[in-house]
């Protein structure tokens, strides 16, 4: 889901700007006047866009782009005068007099962008921790150790119980190491 946040310092401003997303569709979660008010509203979301004009009440757009979490751009509208010169930030500007239709067109883009990377990110394996990745290798040595398996094999028996199991490969390698200690007191 998208998550857009109007920020201008001007109330009907931000009025206008969300009555125009939300009739092309777009969901706008919060309208806010300051750059506190919209970073707090960015730590309740886990990514989105921010239109904003280039003057908030209490910061220059430039300033809240540099406290915002990284997984949300920055759309500003303003006049092609107070357009930011290189910072080195990510912020696509919008001149006014606004068009709807760029408005619209830009959000769009930037919300499939961020779409495309949130898949890219679910795509790539998950990095385990060096804690983990100890107990996997642990697990698939006392396997190759009892039962003869080359790790190979462990490793794809351990990847079959957890997947039988429901439960993550570290967890499953944990009650493989438990059981084998089990079968060792014995």
């Amino acid at each position: 889901m998208a998550n857009v946040i109007v920020a201008f310092s001007r109330q009907e401003d931000a009025r206008s700007i969300k009555q125009i997303l939300t009739k092309s569709g777009f969901p706008v979660v919060a309208l806010c006047c300051s750059g506190a008010q919209t970073l707090a509203q960015t730590e309740n979301l886990s990514h989105g866009v921010v239109v904003c004009g280039f003057r908030l009440t209490d910061m220059l757009c430039t300033e809240l782009r540099e406290y915002m979490p990284p997984e949300f751009a920055m759309v500003m509208v303003a006049s092609p005068d107070k357009h930011p010169v290189h910072t080195g930030q990510e912020i696509l500007c919008l001149s006014m007099p606004l068009k709807v239709h760029d408005l619209v067109e830009t959000l769009g883009s930037v919300l499939d962008e961020q779409a495309r990377r949130r898949r890219r990110q679910r795509q790539q394996p998950r990095k385990r921790r060096e804690e983990e990745q100890v107990i996997i290798r642990q697990a698939k040595a006392l396997l190759m150790e009892s039962r003869g398996m080359t790790e190979a094999e462990a490793h794809r028996y351990i990847q079959k119980c957890s997947m039988d199991t429901g439960t993550s490969l570290t967890e499953t390698a944990q009650m493989v190491i438990s059981l084998k200690r089990g079968e060792q007191k014995k």
